[in-house]
């Protein structure tokens, strides 16, 4: 780990309540961090499908079982990872949600979502024997003006010529 990357990990119970735990302390460090509030968003719904699949899919809503979470802020992004102490999954046996013979599954979707949402998205064995998602997101330009759900328009009206 690089000695400017600040780490922060924490050790969640297989409970609902862990969804939105994991979610706002992502959602804290991505504030601090300069992210604004659409990459915040994607940033906070990623984070919540990754510990529910963990909770759901991975753990088997099991109470014994944990689920880890850990954040790194390196100098150019911040990193997420969601450890489960499932029997682990490969990325390839995810069937496609929008496959015509997935499209009323709701299985893959939250895949598809931290695929779509994140800049860097896999999943790794984990050292628990279950799943690791490993997803990051860029940070922003230093002096950038953070996105604030303006879909791309200037705040300002343009005048026309």
């Amino acid at each position: 780990m690089a000695p400017d990357t600040k780490h922060l990990e924490v050790t969640l119970e297989t409970q609902v309540e862990s969804v939105n735990l994991a979610e706002e302390m992502c959602l804290r460090v991505a504030e601090a961090a300069g992210f604004g509030e659409d990459d915040c968003y994607r940033i906070g719904m990623s984070v919540r499908e990754g510990v529910i699949n963990a909770f759901h899919y991975g753990n088997q809503e099991r109470p014994e079982k944990k689920i880890y979470l850990a954040v790194d802020l390196t100098s150019d992004k911040m990193i997420i990872h969601v450890l489960d102490e499932g029997t682990g999954f490969k990325l390839s046996d995810v069937p496609d949600p929008l496959a015509e013979e997935n499209l009323l599954s709701t299985s893959g979707r939250g895949i598809f979502l931290m695929r779509a949402f994140m800049d860097e998205f896999d999943v790794l064995s984990g050292r628990t024997g279950g799943a690791e998602i490993v997803m990051s997101k860029k940070l922003p330009a230093p002096g950038s003006t953070p996105a604030n759900g303006q879909g791309g328009q200037s705040a300002t009206p343009q005048q026309e010529a």
